[in-house]
């Protein structure tokens, strides 16, 4: 099916009755499962057209209208930041496109994020007088994961989404890791790594929260400096808070994700448990064999080949590092005693504890 922008503002018109489409413009999206466009109006109104390119995507659609129905307004009234909402929809050979109120906005990359978070754009309008100063960028992500994770477990329940208990989100990912293993096309150092992870069960040890579950930086709207919306709500569920951080460690900046964690830990309802930054490490390194194995199931080799090149830049990084364990850095080599010249009497020195603080990446929450 052509799915070009014309054609999505078309399907925007007849989807949304009064919608008259004089403009389309760019929508960043999964290019491999999804064609999006921004439509805008006769009256100045802007809509969000998604269009799935295959079936396991149109069923994503219509998860994600079925979950963003769940959020009834009292629910999205105590949130930090805006959803989307569906105004209407299309099917098409059996593929449906989704029609959504626009949410302004952009995307930011993981620089730009760290960057606004140092520099930030101040907002078009003045703030009233009495309102409180604006809060980093970092603190605002930090809030509005706190807010998902203290999404009440019926919002997932009464939609009939997934819930997992901890012992299953360490068996989904063993699974996941056999068939990543079965392509054989994973370096053999990446699965032992990632097998030794998922059979330290001290790491497995934690409450699940309600999760968005496909949280990274093109499903983050900021809006003038400030987070203004989260979107692709198509994975949500009951499972492991620390898929929702994995997108995070890939930042050069580590303070950035250090204030998300630290807000985060006040704002929860619970605090996180000790080991939530090693499992999102683990998480992040592994959707690397993921993408390689949804590429080998649709014989789309340019996924793989992309996939092979990460994973190969990844078993470098780690043999560079010396890293031991996702989100684990080895600790520098002892410094040799100096020999201390017995004409010029012992040396003073100040004492120096054993081992080492782990590194902002592996540093366990307070």
């Amino acid at each position: 099916m052509r799915t070009t922008p014309e054609l999505l503002a078309a399907i925007a018109a007849a989807a949304v009755p009064g919608i008259a489409p004089v403009a389309t413009g760019p929508s960043p999206d999964d290019d491999s499962d999804f064609r999006s466009c921004v439509v805008k109006d006769t009256q100045n109104k802007r809509w969000r057209v998604r269009s799935p390119l295959h079936a396991e995507a149109s069923i994503r659609l219509e998860t994600e209208h079925l979950v963003l129905g769940a959020f009834t307004p009292s629910v999205r009234a105590h949130l930090p930041f805006h959803l989307p909402s569906v105004v209407g929809s299309v099917e098409q050979s059996g593929l449906r496109t989704f029609v959504y109120s626009h949410l302004p906005g952009t995307t930011l990359t993981l620089v730009e994020m760290s960057r606004q978070n140092e520099n930030p754009v101040a907002p078009s309008r003045a703030p009233a007088p009495s309102a409180e100063p604006r809060a980093a960028l970092a603190v605002q992500v930090g809030r509005a994961l706190a807010a998902v994770h203290s999404l009440p477990r019926a919002l997932v329940m009464d939609a009939d989404l997934p819930a997992y208990s901890a012992e299953q989100c360490r068996s989904r990912m063993l699974h996941d890791l056999d068939r990543a293993a079965a392509t054989g096309r994973i370096p053999g150092q990446l699965l032992r790594r990632w097998e030794q992870a998922l059979e330290d069960t001290t790491l497995w040890r934690f409450s699940t929260r309600v999760v968005h579950g496909d949280l990274h930086e093109d499903n983050v709207i900021v809006h003038e400096g400030a987070l203004g919306a989260l979107t692709g709500w198509s994975d949500l569920h009951v499972g492991d808070p620390a898929v929702d951080f994995a997108w995070l460690v890939g930042m050069a900046n580590s303070q950035f994700a250090d204030t998300v964690l630290e807000t985060y830990s006040v704002a929860a309802v619970q605090p996180p448990d000790r080991h939530l930054l090693r499992r999102a490490h683990l998480a992040a390194e592994f959707a690397l064999a993921e993408w390689l194995v949804r590429g080998v199931d649709r014989g789309v080799e340019s996924m793989v080949k992309d996939a092979e090149r990460m994973l190969n830049t990844l078993t470098l990084d780690v043999e560079r590092t010396g890293s031991p364990a996702p989100g684990v850095i080895p600790e520098p080599p002892a410094a040799e005693p100096e020999e201390q010249d017995e004409q010029s009497g012992p040396e003073m020195s100040t004492p120096v504890p054993s081992g080492s603080a782990q590194p902002s990446a592996a540093r366990p929450a307070e």
